[in-house]
C-alpha cells in the first residue's frame, strides 16, 4: 500500500513547512497550498487522502473551499484557525469538516486525529461501496470513478446517475423512475435533464474510451449491461 497523501491549505509559510516535516517524518506524502483557490483544485484530486485546511486564507476561504468540496467529495478534513470562536467551529463542521483544531496546537494531537480520521475513512471503503462494470471502477465512500486506472472527472449529479445505473445493471430503468431516485421525488422538471446527463456522462466515458457502456432502449429508458 502505498503512502497516504495529505494537502495542507496554509498561507503561513513557516507553519506550512513545519506541518510538511512533521508529516513527512510520520511517512505521509504532502502537498502543499498556499491560498483557497490552490487548496479546492487540489483538493479535488482523488489522489489526496485528508485535508488539513485553514479558516483564513487568501482568494476563497477556508469555509468556502470546504463547501465547495463537499459538492463532490468525502475526503477527511481538518479544519484549522488562529479563532477560538465556538460559532467559527459550528459552521466548520457545518459544512462538512470532519475534525477542528484551534492554534496554537500539539502536532502530535493533530497526528492522532489524522490517524483516527484515516482510520475511520478506510472502513468505509467496504466492498459494497465498490461497483465495477467491465474496466470502470466506481467507489462511492470518495467520489471516485476510474476506467483501466485513469480516473474520471464527473459533477455531483453525473456521479449519482452512474452509480444508481451501475447498482441496478442489467435493469431497465425508466425516465421516472431515475428521475425519482436520482434528483428526487419532490424534482418539478421534465424527464429530459435525465437524457442531458446521459450525454454528459456518455461524453466523458463511452466517447473518450470508445465503448458502449450507456445503451438506451428506445420509448423506456437506460441500461448499463454486465
Amino acid at each position: 500500500m502505498g503512502k497516504k497523501k495529505i494537502l495542507i491549505v496554509e498561507d503561513e509559510q513557516k507553519i506550512a513547512r513545519f506541518l510538511q516535516l512533521e508529516l513527512e517524518y510520520e511517512g505521509y506524502e504532502v502537498e502543499i497550498a498556499s491560498n483557497g483557490r490552490d487548496g479546492f483544485e487540489k483538493g479535488k484530486s482523488p489522489s489526496v487522502d485528508l485535508i488539513i485546511l485553514d479558516l483564513m486564507l487568501p482568494a476563497l476561504s477556508g469555509i468556502e473551499v470546504c463547501r465547495r468540496l463537499r459538492q463532490t467529495s468525502n475526503v477527511p478534513i481538518i479544519m484549522l484557525t488562529a479563532k477560538d470562536d465556538i460559532s467559527d467551529k459550528v459552521t466548520g463542521l457545518d459544512i462538512g469538516a470532519d475534525d477542528y483544531m484551534t492554534k496554537p496546537f500539539a502536532v502530535e494531537e493533530l497526528l492522532a486525529r489524522i490517524r483516527v480520521l484515516l482510520k475511520r475513512n478506510n472502513s468505509r471503503n467496504k466492498p459494497e461501496d465498490i461497483l465495477n462494470i467491465g474496466d470502470l471502477t466506481l467507489s462511492k465512500s470518495n467520489y471516485k470513478v476510474e476506467y483501466k486506472g485513469e480516473n474520471i472527472e464527473l459533477t455531483k449529479k453525473e456521479f449519482q446517475l452512474l452509480e444508481y445505473l451501475m447498482r441496478n445493471k442489467n435493469i431497465v430503468l425508466s425516465r421516472e423512475k431515475i428521475l425519482d431516485k436520482v434528483w428526487g421525488y419532490d424534482f418539478y422538471g421534465d424527464t429530459n435533464i435525465i437524457d442531458v446527463y446521459i450525454r454528459y456522462i456518455r461524453s466523458k466515458i463511452d466517447q473518450k474510451y470508445n465503448i458502449n457502456l450507456i445503451e438506451t432502449v428506445r420509448g423506456v429508458g437506460y441500461i448499463i449491461r454486465e
